[in-house]
């Protein structure tokens, strides 16, 4: 073989290996980043424009819905896809004009086979569910209220509950984690109160704990409590800012982002359910935030940027294998 063809073949070996994304764990199609990692996290190839967050898995675990924000890192009107990891298929789920955005985590139920989400619509915030297979104008609204606004739901594991954080009408602070039965007959529950500012609520695939963040002093801490809103407990270090906690699917675990003492910009890190010591899962001098596991554990899809997400034009979502 010439020398220019060994060079040829090398070149397309090297492609090819960037773009299958052997740290992703398995043929995810994933699209060559440009961007310098210490991790083997892949590049998500999904042709959109705009901002990618919030990645959840399906219960199979072959597919993610996430949130598109059409200007920008939260910014303006956003939309809901579904993307097939295998086939790297790409459904519009919800695009009506408003802003619709789901929570990271615990958002897409096997049990009702649906996916549960905010959205901007007049005359305020509330929360909506959609069937995993519908389309824009299959969604129907689940809270109704007219001194409150409601975002971050998310599911119980019998699909019969959500979880969300309420606010009074244009009030970002004094979040209420509050939970709701779907058919109506509970009424509106508040969980924590108003004075603590609490918000993004996760049930545990159990169904026994719903984890929530916590302001206090300046910084976010991840906390737990029963679903009765009883034994609360705090499970991060006061000393980081630690924020957008999901379960793993066998509880063990909590998986989150953290800005602290070692990281300039948030990364992804995991910690016992239960507290205990915290470890670090993505290593990237930008930011990775936002994170879901796979339901048998062996992958963690997030979004990511290379600078301070709140400076950049928009985030994508990438995945990384911790097995």
């Amino acid at each position: 073989m010439k020398e220019n063809q060994v060079r040829i073949l090398v070149l397309i070996i090297g492609y090819v290996a960037l773009v299958t994304g052997s740290g992703c764990g398995t043929d995810i199609p994933t699209a060559s980043s440009g961007t310098n990692r210490n991790d083997d996290a892949c590049k998500l190839n999904i042709n959109l424009s705009g901002s990618l967050q919030n990645p959840a898995f399906s219960p199979d675990g072959n597919s993610i819905v996430f949130t598109r924000f059409r200007n920008g890192y939260n910014e303006g009107v956003s939309d809901l896809f579904i993307y097939n990891l295998q086939t790297g298929e790409l459904k519009t789920l919800v695009s009506e004009g408003s802003s619709n955005v789901n929570l990271p985590g615990s958002v897409w139920n096997g049990t009702s086979n649906s996916i549960v989400f905010s959205s901007e619509r007049d005359p305020h915030d509330e929360i909506y569910s959609i069937p995993d297979t519908g389309s824009t104008g299959d969604e129907f609204q689940l809270t109704s209220r007219q001194n409150k606004q409601s975002f971050e739901p998310s599911f119980s594991p019998d699909g019969q509950w959500i979880v969300f954080e309420s606010h009074n009408i244009d009030v970002a602070d004094d979040g209420v984690v509050t939970k709701y039965k779907i058919d109506g007959s509970s009424g509106y529950v508040n969980l924590t109160s108003a004075n603590d500012n609490c918000k993004q609520p996760n049930w545990s695939p159990a169904g026994n704990r719903i984890l929530y963040q916590r302001a206090a002093g300046g910084l976010w801490a991840i906390w737990t409590m029963d679903t009765d809103g009883g034994n609360n407990v705090m499970v991060t270090s006061s000393d980081a800012n630690s924020t957008d906690a999901v379960f793993s699917f066998d509880g063990q675990w909590i998986i989150y982002s953290s800005e602290n003492s070692s990281v300039e910009i948030a990364n992804i890190y995991r910690i016992p359910s239960g507290g205990g010591t915290a470890s670090r899962i993505t290593n990237y001098s930008g930011y990775d935030g936002a994170p879901s596991i796979s339901p048998d554990g062996s992958k963690i899809a997030f979004e990511s940027t290379d600078v301070d997400p709140d400076e950049s034009a928009g985030t994508a979502i990438w995945i990384i294998d911790i097995q």
